[in-house]
């Protein structure tokens, strides 16, 4: 077992803005996350792993431009799920870095990736095991610009119909399966 919040103290100056809101954002979705686990046994999903990888999903945001969360990287923020990849396979932590690689949105398809011309990698960048896709539905429902407020499952699938119905149909066909 790891202690996710040394790891995110290793790159997140601690006490600092970017840490803080890191760190609270992580905790909320890894509890949400870590809830859905032990509401569906049946799932099979590794508890502890649940935990540890919802807790530093989001690492590459300090690899990014994003100076509401005081990182001043050189990346976009959409990057932050490779670059985290990135920096936990550094870390000795493979299966865990397929989880920060995998969560943003609900994932991207290589076609997709090459058809937008997103600045990813050109491979599948789609939640694959129950792990993955737990902790992806899980980070949709917490925004952190208000680290307080759970959004609404309508809400989560609002903003994903922005990214296309099928955004928001995978988000609908998950919430069947969590909730």
């Amino acid at each position: 077992m790891i202690n996710p919040q040394s790891i995110l103290d290793k790159y997140f100056v601690p006490g600092s803005k970017s840490n803080r809101i890191v760190s609270a954002h992580s905790r909320k979705v890894a509890e949400k996350a870590v809830a859905i686990v032990d509401r569906h046994p049946e799932l099979g999903a590794d508890r502890n792993f649940v935990w540890e990888a919802a807790m530093l999903h989001d690492i590459g945001i300090v690899k990014t431009w994003a100076p509401t969360l005081d990182c001043f990287g050189d990346a976009e923020y959409l990057c932050h799920g490779y670059l985290g990849h990135d920096m936990l396979v550094a870390e000795g932590l493979p299966k865990h870095a397929l989880v920060c690689e995998r969560h943003t949105g609900t994932g991207f398809t290589i076609d997709e990736i090459i058809l937008k011309q997103l600045p990813l990698p050109h491979r599948n960048l789609q939640p694959q095991t129950i792990e993955e896709k737990i902790v992806c539905y899980a980070d949709k429902f917490f925004s952190k610009d208000n680290l307080e407020k759970e959004l609404q499952i309508i809400v989560v699938e609002q903003k994903l119909m922005k990214y296309g119905n099928d955004k928001a149909k995978l988000f609908r066909d998950w919430s069947a399966l969590f909730e």
